[in-house]
């Protein structure tokens, strides 16, 4: 099954996520069509859920860096624990900003169903993505390592990777069961 970009400008989410986000509707009434067996082999799907993946990683790195960046530079006493709940945080609410911004842009939604598509289409990725980030780059540093240092950097690039690769599967998951993609 290939997943294909849904266009629905303008419309309210429960339309777009009938449209978009739902297996198509049965023809006649009482008629229920077959659903097509599920497979993991669909390249166009996982295509697809890797670019979907990627644009979530984008939103994630850009507040839980940035938020990591601000709270070493500016409160460098912050407990490790405190620190990883507001990275994560902000993590989160860029990945749905950007993801909002995206659907806005590229499928032409409003800003109150971009947001909720994008919360309802990706959180659970996000949460997985920030989780697996998070839990690697502290199991390689310790949460202790300067950014002067080889190996911030390193857990850096191990951490993203780690970060993509959580969540790819259920987004493929996710893609085959609709047959759409709505970001």
């Amino acid at each position: 099954m290939s997943a294909n970009t849904c266009h629905m400008p303008n419309h309210g989410l429960e339309q777009a996520e009938a449209a978009c986000c739902r297996p198509s509707s049965p023809s006649f009434m009482g008629e229920v069509e077959a659903a097509p067996a599920f497979t993991w082999t669909d390249r166009d799907t996982w295509k697809r859920a890797g670019k979907n993946t990627l644009n979530c990683l984008i939103g994630c790195f850009i507040g839980d860096f940035g938020a990591l960046i601000i709270i070493a530079t500016y409160f460098p006493g912050t407990s490790m624990v405190l620190t990883m709940v507001i990275a994560m945080s902000a993590g989160l609410v860029t990945s749905i900003l950007f993801e909002s911004a995206m659907l806005r842009w590229k499928e032409s939604f409003g800003w109150p169903e971009a947001f909720r598509m994008a919360i309802s289409m990706s959180f659970i990725s996000m949460l997985g993505m920030e989780f697996a980030a998070n839990a690697t780059d502290f199991a390689i540093t310790g949460g202790t390592v300067a950014t002067s240092e080889p190996l911030y950097w390193l857990a850096l690039a191990i951490s993203l990777v780690v970060g993509f690769l959580a969540p790819l599967p259920y987004n493929y998951w996710k893609l085959a069961k609709h047959g759409a993609a709505c970001h």
